[in-house]
């Protein structure tokens, strides 16, 4: 059986999307294949990675990718999840899913100030959050009721 092609999308691919493609390869690796892209890329957010590093999962040297280059590569995806925030909602990618298309709106990461620690205490619910929702999404596609 193909393994299920999944695109998490939001602005920049610096930070939620980024999670969501790393919890989606470690909870469903067996079952998807998983890529993640934005409108306007930049570059890894480093509160992310360094809390991505704490559950061994090492994105530093990673780059942020555009889907308009997924799109002109002619890439297709059953499922595409846009994880942006309501604020950005009206910014976040459209991207076309051949079986379903959800919305998991998470709060930026960006927006997190302060010192690194203060910083990641910030970002690790958002990460824990993206956990449990990936985590769900895989159960969902194992028992196929997606």
């Amino acid at each position: 059986m193909a393994k299920a092609r999944v695109l998490s999308i939001c602005i920049h691919n610096s930070s939620r999307s980024q999670m969501t493609e790393e919890f989606l390869r470690t909870c469903g690796g067996d079952l998807i294949e998983v890529e993640s892209a934005g409108i306007e890329p930049g570059s890894i957010n480093p509160v992310v990675a360094e809390l991505l590093l704490d559950e061994g999962i090492d994105i530093r040297a990673k780059k942020t990718q555009s889907v308009y280059d997924l799109h002109r590569a002619g890439k297709t995806f059953d499922y595409v999840i846009a994880v942006c925030d309501a604020e950005a909602a009206e910014k976040c990618p459209i991207f076309p899913a051949e079986k379903k298309r959800f919305h998991w709106p998470f709060p930026d990461p960006s927006k997190a100030t302060g010192s690194m620690d203060e910083k990641k205490e910030f970002v690790r619910p958002i990460m824990e959050e993206i956990r449990t929702k990936t985590s769900e999404f895989c159960a969902q596609l194992r028992e196929g009721a997606l």
